[in-house]
Parts: C-alpha cells; sequence; structure tokens
C-alpha cells in the first residue's frame, strides 16, 4: 500500500488532499531483476553447480547504474519491498513466480553517509541467512573466532540490540541464539570446555585436527573442505571476507523444503571507495564471488568495472573471463543496466497517483502533460514540481495554471528559489558553497543573527537529512548547481564579491567546527580547503589543522576533489593545493608504494607554493619514505631539516633520527637521545625499540606498554595501536600465549586506524611467536615479505628474514638458519640492519664473520650473545614441551 508523503500533507489544511509516496513504475528495471532471479535459481539448482566451485565464471551480480537524482536508491528500496511482500499495490509490478520459492531480500546501503563497514555487511548478511530458522555452523564456529578475537569482553546479542539498524531486522534476535547452538554442538562433538571462547589455544587444534581427520563427531562439518584452513587463519577482515564461503556452503546445505534464495541489494555503490585504491571494493566483489548461490543487485552512479582486466591486482578477480555478464554487450540476465529517465507514461503515473482530491488526480490533465515535458523524466525535478503544485495550491485555493510549469529544471529550482522568503534564500546560497551543513552553520554562513531561516529551509523537499553524520544537512547536488545559476538573475542576487564574503564566513564558522573532535576536524578539513581553493581564500586555520590531521595515525581519506591544476595533471597553483595533495598523498601512503609517495611529496615542494610555516609537513613525510625505502642519507637529511627548523615536527623528527641512527646499530646514541624526546617524540615507544635489540625484552614490553597506556589517555588511537603492535612483536619473543594476547589486542586496535607498518609488524609478531613451532613458517614468512615489499618497507623485510633466522635456531637446522642468513644479508646496506645480521649469529652463540660491520652495543657484545641465546634456548624447550618430549 503507497505510503503517505508526510511533507506534502503537512503543507495543506484541506483535508481531501491526498499525498502518498508513489513509486513510478520502473516496470524494464523489475522485468530485469525477475528474469535474474529466474536463471540464477535454474543455475544454481542445476546439476553442474558447485557451491565450493572457485574457478567458474560468475554470474550472480545483476548492476543499475545512473546519474544521481534518477531513482536509483528509490529503485532498490523498491525492488527490496516487492521482492520481501511478493505483491506491491499501485506499483504496477507482477508477482514473482511461485516455482522460483521463496526469496528472501536484504537491502545495504553503502554510502559513506550511512556510516557501515565491511564488518557490518557481514553481520547484515548473517541476519539475512538468520531467517531461515537453520543452522548456519560452519560459518558460526569462524565468525564466533572472529567475534572474540576482535569484540573481546563484547557479547554480540548486546551489540546488535544497541545499534538500531541491526535490531530492526528480522534475524537479530534469533541469530545469536543460532551462533551460540552451533558452538555448543561442536563443543560437544570433540569434547571443546564449554562453547563461547572455546575455539582458542588447545581447543581450536582439537576441532582443527577433528576436521583434517574427518571424525566421525565432526563429519558434517568436515565436508566443507576449507573450514579448517580459514579456522588455522588470522580470524581478521581479511579472513573475515573469506568467511563468506562458509556462509554459502552453509546455505546450500539447508533441506530443499527449507532452501531460498538470498537476495542482496547493495546501494550507493560509488561510495564504496575511491577508483585507486579499491580496499573495501576487493572485499566485497570476493564475497560476492565465494558466494556464487546468492543474488546481488547492485545499484550506483558507475558501471561495475570488474569485466575490466586492467583491475587485475586491485582485485582478485578482473575481467570477462570471471565476469562474462558484467562484459559490454552481454545480452543475457543478470548484467549491467542504465537506469534512464522516467518514460512519459511512468511520469504520467506518478504524477496521478502522488496528489489526490477525494480519490481523483489533483493535477489535472494540462499540468500533467506540461510537467511531463519538461521533467525529461528526472524523478527529482517531478517531486520539486509536486511540491510547487503544492504551495501554489495552497497560496491560491485552487489548482495552479500549466503556464506555471514551463519550467527546465534550473528554471524549476529558479522559481522555488524566487518563491523563498529572503532570509531563506540567503540561507540556501550560503549553504550551496557547502557539501552538508547544521543550522548554526548555515546561520553563520549566511551573515545572520537568528536561525529562523535556516530552520525553514531544512525543511524543504530539497534538504536531504541525515542524523548520523557530522552535519546533518545536505543539499542536492543537481539544485546547488542550480542554485548558483538561479542567483544570477534574481533582483536580489550576489555580486562575486558577495559569494566571496559568504565562502569566507563559510570558511571562518568551519574554524570551530574543526576545534571539535576528529570527525569534525576531517569534516571540516574537507570543506574548508574546497572553500579556499574555490574562493581564494588564505590558508587561516587550514594550518594547524592540517598538523592535527597527521598527529595521529587514523588516516582517513580526506576525498577532496583533485584542481585540474594540481596533482599529476600539472604544476601546482596555489598553496591550498599543494596542501590538499600533501594531506592526500600522505594518507594514501598506508595503501600506496612509499616510492610512489614519496614522487609526489617531492613535486609538492618542487612547487613552491607551501607557506615556511607548512614545509616540514611533507618534508617530514618525505623523509619518512625514504627511510621505507632503504635512501638512508637522504632519509637523514631531511629529518634533520625538519628537526633543525624548530617546528610542529621537530619532536617527531628527532624521534626520526633515534630510527635511523637504531638502524645502523648506533644504541648509546638511540638511548641517550631518547632521554630528551619527551612524551611528543614518543620516549617510550623508541625505548622500547631500543630494548629488543638488547634482548631485553620486558624492558621492551615494559615501554612499550607504557607508551600504548599515555597515547590511550590523551586520546591518541593511532599512537596507542602502532605502541601496541610493537608490544606484540616484542612479547612474541617470549611466552607464546601472552604473546597471542599481544597480537590480538594489536588486530583489534589496528581495526580503527589504518597504519600498513603496523598491520605487518603484527603479522611479524606472528611469525615471532610460532618460530621453531610452526611448520608452514617459511612460507608464511614470504607471503608477509611480499606484502612489505608492495608497501615499500624495508625495515619490516629485515624483521621477517630475522624472524626466520629465530625459526631456523629453535630447531637447530644449520642448512635452514644458512638460507634464512643470505635472504636476511640481501637487506643489509652497509651498516643499515647490519645489527640483524649480527644478531642471528648471536642467537646461537656463534661469532659474527668478519667484514660484517659491528653494532655498538649498550653492555658488550657477550651479554647480549646471553641474551638473545636464552630467547632462543627458552623457545626451544618451550616447543619440545608441547610436542610432549
Amino acid at each position: 500500500m503507497p505510503r503517505s508523503d508526510l511533507r506534502a500533507v503537512f503543507r495543506s489544511n484541506d483535508r481531501e488532499v491526498k499525498a502518498v509516496d508513489f513509486f513510478a513504475d520502473r516496470r524494464d528495471e523489475w522485468d530485469a531483476v525477475a528474469v535474474s532471479l529466474a536463471r540464477h535459481v535454474q543455475r544454481v539448482n542445476g546439476p553442474d553447480f558447485d557451491v565450493e566451485d572457485l574457478e567458474a565464471p560468475r554470474r550472480n551480480v545483476l548492476v543499475f547504474y545512473g546519474v544521481g537524482g534518477i531513482g536509483k536508491s528509490t529503485l532498490s528500496r523498491g525492488i527490496a519491498e516487492h521482492v520481501a511482500a511478493s505483491e506491491r499495490a499501485g506499483s504496477g509490478w507482477p508477482s514473482l513466480d511461485p516455482e522460483l520459492g521463496r526469496v528472501v531480500p536484504v537491502r545495504v546501503d553503502l554510502s559513506r553517509d550511512a556510516g557501515g563497514d565491511f564488518e557490518s555487511l557481514m553481520l547484515v548478511l548473517r541476519l539475512a541467512a538468520a531467517e531461515l530458522g537453520q543452522p548456519m555452523p560452519t560459518f558460526d564456529i569462524a565468525f564466533e573466532r572472529y567475534w572474540e578475537r576482535n569484540h573481546p569482553g563484547e557479547p554480540l546479542d548486546e551489540y546488535l540490540r544497541r545499534r538500531t539498524w541491526f535490531s530492526r531486522l528480522p534475524g537479530a534476535r534469533s541469530m545469536p541464539g543460532q551462533m551460540q547452538s552451533a558452538l555448543a554442538d561442536v563443543a560437544q562433538a570433540v569434547a571443546l570446555p564449554g562453547t563461547a571462547g572455546a575455539l582458542v589455544g588447545q581447543g581450536l587444534r582439537s576441532l582443527v585436527r577433528a576436521l583434517r581427520e574427518h571424525r566421525h563427531q565432526v563429519r558434517a562439518l568436515a565436508e566443507c573442505r576449507r573450514l579448517a584452513d580459514l579456522l588455522e587463519a588470522e580470524p581478521d577482515t581479511e579472513a573475515l571476507s573469506y568467511y563468506s564461503h562458509l556462509l554459502a556452503w552453509d546455505l546450500s546445505r539447508v533441506p530443499a523444503k527449507n532452501r531460498v534464495t538470498l537476495t542482496v541489494l547493495l546501494d550507493t555503490f560509488e561510495d564504496v571507495g575511491d577508483r585507486v585504491h579499491r580496499d573495501l571494493e576487493r572485499l566485497i566483489q570476493r564475497v560476492v564471488w565465494l558466494m556464487p548461490n546468492v543474488l546481488f543487485v547492485v545499484t550506483g552512479r558507475n558501471r561495475l568495472q570488474w569485466a575490466d582486466p586492467r583491475l587485475e591486482g586491485q582485485l582478485d578477480w578482473a575481467g570477462p573471463r570471471y565476469w562474462p555478464l558484467l562484459a559490454g554487450g552481454a545480452g543475457e540476465e543478470p548484467r549491467q543496466h542504465t537506469v534512464g529517465y522516467l518514460s512519459a507514461e511512468d511520469c504520467e503515473t506518478y504524477l496521478c497517483e502522488r496528489l489526490t482530491v477525494s480519490g481523483r488526480p489533483l493535477m489535472d490533465d494540462r499540468t500533467r502533460h506540461t510537467v511531463t515535458a519538461n521533467s525529461h523524466g528526472l524523478p527529482l525535478y517531478l517531486d520539486l514540481a509536486v511540491m510547487r503544485f503544492l504551495d501554489l495550491y495552497r497560496q491560491h485555493g485552487r489548482a495552479p495554471e500549466p503556464q506555471e510549469f514551463h519550467l527546465d529544471f534550473p528554471a524549476l529550482v529558479a522559481r522555488t528559489f524566487r518563491d523563498l522568503a529572503p532570509g531563506a534564500r540567503q540561507v540556501l546560497r550560503a549553504v550551496s558553497l557547502l557539501d552538508s551543513f547544521s543550522v548554526e552553520l548555515a546561520t553563520a554562513a549566511a551573515g545572520l543573527d537568528h536561525d529562523a531561516p535556516a530552520l525553514d529551509l531544512v525543511e524543504r523537499p530539497f534538504v536531504d537529512t541525515d542524523p548520523g553524520a557530522p552535519w546533518p544537512y545536505r543539499v542536492h547536488d543537481l539544485v546547488r548547481d542550480a542554485v548558483r545559476e538561479a542567483d544570477s538573475t534574481s533582483e536580489d542576487r550576489w555580486s562575486p564579491a558577495d559569494w566571496r564574503r559568504a565562502a569566507q564566513r563559510a570558511f571562518d564558522a568551519l574554524e570551530r567546527e574543526a576545534a571539535g573532535d576528529r570527525v569534525r576536524l576531517v569534516a571540516a578539513l574537507r570543506q574548508g580547503m574546497r572553500l579556499s581553493r574555490d574562493h581564494g581564500l588564505e590558508l587561516g586555520w587550514l594550518v594547524d589543522a592540517a598538523f592535527r590531521y597527521v598527529d595521529d595515525f587514523v588516516w582517513e581519506p580526506l576525498e577532496i576533489p583533485a584542481p585540474e591544476s594540481g596533482g599529476d595533471a600539472g604544476p601546482l597553483g596555489s598553496p591550498v593545493e599543494a596542501l590538499a595533495v600533501a594531506l592526500s598523498v600522505i594518507a594514501q601512503r598506508q595503501r600506496l608504494h612509499r616510492g610512489r609517495t614519496a614522487e609526489r611529496l617531492r613535486a609538492v615542494l618542487d612547487s613552491g607554493q607551501l607557506p615556511p610555516s607548512l614545509v616540514e609537513l611533507p618534508r617530514y613525510f618525505l623523509a619518512e619514505c625514504e627511510r621505507d625505502l632503504g635512501n638512508f642519507d637522504r632519509s637523514l637529511e631531511g629529518m634533520r631539516q625538519v628537526a633543525d627548523a624548530g617546528g610542529r615536527l621537530a619532536p617527531t623528527a628527532a624521534r626520526g633520527l633515534v630510527h635511523l641512527a637504531r638502524r645502523v646499530g648506533r644504541f648509546p646514541q638511540v638511548r641517550d637521545a631518547a632521554r630528551s624526546l619527551g612524551a611528543e617524540g614518543r620516549r617510550d615507544r623508541v625505548l622500547g625499540d631500543l630494548w629488543w635489540t638488547q634482548g631485553s625484552m620486558a624492558l621492551a614490553c615494559s615501554s612499550y606498554a607504557a607508551g600504548r597506556d599515555d597515547a590511550l589517555r590523551d586520546d591518541q588511537p593511532g599512537e596507542a595501536a602502532l605502541s601496541q603492535a610493537c608490544l606484540a612483536f616484542a612479547a612474541a619473543f617470549q611466552d607464546r600465549a601472552r604473546a597471542a594476547e599481544q597480537i590480538a589486542r594489536a588486530e583489534h586496535m589496528l581495526g580503527g586506524v589504518s597504519i600498513r607498518w603496523a598491520e605487518i609488524q603484527t603479522r611479524i609478531a606472528g611469525l615471532v611467536r610460532d618460530a621453531g613451532v610452526a611448520q608452514d613458517l617459511p612460507g608464511r614468512a614470504q607471503e608477509v615479505a611480499s606484502a612489505a615489499a608492495e608497501s615499500g618497507l624495508t625495515s619490516s623485510i629485515a624483521y621477517v628474514r630475522f624472524a626466520e633466522c629465530v625459526h631456523a635456531a629453535v630447531l637447530g637446522s644449520a642448512g635452514l638458519l644458512e638460507e634464512a642468513r643470505v635472504r636476511l644479508g640481501e637487506c643489509v646496506r652497509g651498516e643499515e640492519f647490519a645489527y640483524l645480521a649480527e644478531l642471528s649469529h648471536l642467537i646461537t652463540g656463534e661469532e659474527p664473520p668478519a667484514g660484517l660491520p659491528r653494532a655498538q652495543w649498550l653492555d658488550g657484545q657477550a651479554r647480549v650473545r646471553a641474551r638473545w641465546s636464552a630467547v632462543v634456548e627458552d623457545r626451544r624447550r618451550e616447543a619440545a614441551a608441547n610436542r610432549g618430549e
């Protein structure tokens, strides 16, 4: 049944006038959905379909794409509602063929404003499956392990209950119970001690062993060939994406009488990520690939590019041989469709059904024809026309004449604009400069001393609302552009100077907003830099905000539209363009190779556009990149320049110099310099880096923990996560059980920030923890080293090679140790990392070879040899005890 349109209902006192939120026909799009579902069900039920086949091309993606305002999100919602209800009164869509069986839709809004993440998507998929009332044991077992590792002490049912969006889904109440039931069954089958929390340590090993041996107690689970491998993998976001294979497998095992077709609608796909890195898109594509028995309906502004072989490396599966129906020219469903403008018939139907009086269309035939002709099928135009019709109807007590609607879209916006009160017009002009705004921000930008005009504006239909955003209101992009055009002809139009003054007022108001939490800081930076660039404003508060942005290690993408004259396209034309490029590059360096980052930062410095107060920003991070790339002398020079300048980043650069001294084994210099670093120079983390090299693991762990706790107290999640990753690495040389706890905590803390070095350091900690114990360690080590090389992290590669040396030393394998030393030697450049090569001999009590540069140990080589030899011997005894020797 059509819902009442509350915006229209509350614009008139006439009780006979009825306004409904009517969904236009879109019959062709629905036919594509119906045909796609039919063919999908036919394929899945065919004799050749195998949910565990990971090589067969995928034909389970239907795509609708089109321009903003065309009605894609409305289409997505309409599909979900129609499929769920089987029938939608007034939509004109036929019901699905009963032969298809039950179809369960679940819709996910991927927009940035919705605030979802990949974990939320996986939870939504499991909640949708919960509607079946059937167990999903393999997924639940793996997901429980992931949850315990990444949400320690946080029950899943409480998490779902606290988040309203999840709690509204039908499976929210039943899913936690289903998961606990699956865990209880497994615990009973392999005699685990309890349910929740049992899948760690010995309990996990027992279950994996039972699966690999196909014991009769877990025979049903063991049929899922990849379950054991996924349970052994680190339960991080990457592993979580692969768990979708388990959910697909569980769905395929549901009895035929209970089986359903799960249909996942992914809306606003253009917000999944930028077109350079595609990190989230890669995870989502993996889910789609691993769930071939699920139909995915994607809506967004862009054509899905998965069939483009040029994306190989950015996506797991790229090219037409993987996605034959997503390639251009595909005639079979499901495929890609452009969401076009509404047909004239659809527009007429929409206008007839949207406004009625006593059951008859309120808008007469001539007016409907006029509106339809001028709309060119754009749904947003129709919505604005309906609102204008109601306003005129209310003002004059009669239906307006057709000539009132002889307007194209900009003209309609202009007429709507002129119908506003002067104060509201002034506010609309001001907020057209902003991507989003609050009432307070709108009032300040408009230069008013009272909120009434802004309060009036936010009630208008062309203002969207998102209570969860930093600023809750947003004017549609098409309306923003049209407002600027309309203002050029209005009687009270603004001059260019007026627009610049409004931009300055908005810019100044954003300064106050930037003083808030980090979310507002980043949002203010985005809008502030665009205002400064577009209107030639001084940098002002952006300087301080930029330093605050880099103070921690969260690195949210700033997503500032690239200036035409900046970046790779040519020379940077203004200070704000140079700042925008610098901040974007610094943030992206977590995903780009350090060499690419260094190249772009050099371009910023060479442009000469940054004021002296900001030059240290790209110079410091360039020095960091040079260090990671192994360009020791360049890094040393850059760090010295920043430290000697005495600016905001001087303490950070001083720490950078200490790091360089440690890389070449000048440990007394590190110790002496650390005393003067203070909290801003991260003294505790620097001392931790020093102590582990000396074999003093307890001191290292204590220093790292102190640095972590100080950072948490100062609300610096990035620094805290970095210190925890270092703590996990140092702890891994000691007790393996405690190391596992520290690694798990590091992974959890890194989930909310983006620090590539720390992510890899945590993986290296896992290697050290398993040194001398895990047979697959050499293969894992190569994977980590490859990941470090992709990011240009030379120190991480050296630490991986040292972990391999420790592994070989614990095993007592001279051959393995020699091979590991050779690989470590490839990382040594003169004195740089020579101390690790020296340690690879000291851990076995051997004398390092002549010609290898010697480190300056704090208390002499003999004591360092004794401590490191003890580390290896302790691990050797622990490994023997685990083997029962």
